[in-house]
């Protein structure tokens, strides 16, 4: 995937999720804004948060470039300064697998723009922080198709963070994509498990509220990972990351886990 081992030397989390609309984006946001607002000891100021979505599909059309709404948003709650084009080197205009999405743009995917854009907020920041896209088995490139959201995560070398849903069918999505990262020799270090609701009476079948009660345990019991968050449900309306927007439930949750715990520089 990349010609050398990239040699990262901040602390950083890499946050995959169970599949697409997990909520990566809305949690890599919170955990940007709680990372910002961690104060050192010895500094008047927060640690810089470098944030990076290596890969980015489905993006807008801005004049004659293609725009990110997850990679902004990112910038933002990470109070990061850097180049949309160093934030998110890859985008491509279909929402598709990005291997879908560069084979029907016809470009190769672009390995050395990746590293250039992670060893520069390297230099530059205190503390990185990765989304990915998809979920761990989502094909990246149109030449090999075996590659996967999983390489990246493995050639980066940060601890995980997997997002997963709280209802049915969580266990099984949960503990494929868990195992199938140990596997490969990442580290998972911990669950974060979204869309939860104490009363969702109205809402969801029975069925339905007795998973949510259940799972946490039982995701913890499947995988031997810790549940570091449980994330409520918020209206869809004022969830909206991408206009700045999550709502103080969300982050509350979120402040509750000391992030800067959980990351480590990369294996090796």
């Amino acid at each position: 995937m990349f010609r050398d081992l990239l040699t990262l030397s901040s602390p950083g989390l890499f946050i995959t999720g169970t599949d697409t609309g997990v909520g990566k984006t809305v949690i890599a946001c919170a955990i940007a804004h709680q990372l910002r607002g961690t104060m050192e000891s010895n500094s008047k100021h927060g640690p810089r948060v470098g944030v990076c979505k290596p890969l980015a599909t489905g993006c807008r059309s801005d004049r004659s470039n293609l725009v990110s709404e997850d990679s902004e948003a990112l910038a933002h709650f990470a109070g990061c300064r850097e180049s949309l084009d160093v934030i998110n080197p890859i985008r491509f205009r279909d929402p598709l697998a990005p291997a879908v999405a560069a084979q029907r743009a016809g470009r190769p995917m672009d390995y050395a723009k990746i590293a250039r854009s992670l060893e520069q907020l390297d230099r530059t920041h205190d503390l990185l922080l990765i989304e990915g896209v998809g979920g761990v088995m989502v094909p990246i490139d149109p030449i090999d198709p075996e590659l996967t959201v999983l390489e990246l995560i493995r050639a980066i070398g940060y601890p995980v963070v997997v997002v997963t849903r709280a209802g049915l069918g969580t266990l099984n999505h949960t503990a494929m994509t868990v195992r199938i990262l140990k596997q490969a020799g990442c580290r998972v270090v911990g669950l974060v498990v979204n869309y939860y609701e104490a009363d969702s009476s109205g809402h969801l079948e029975v069925e339905e509220d007795l998973a949510m009660t259940t799972n946490r345990p039982w995701l913890t019991q499947q995988t031997g990972v810790e549940v570091l968050v449980t994330v409520p449900r918020c209206p869809v309306n004022v969830v909206r990351p991408q206009n700045g927007n999550i709502p103080g439930p969300i982050l509350d949750a979120m402040g509750t886990c000391h992030w800067p715990a959980v990351m480590s520089t990369p294996a090796r």
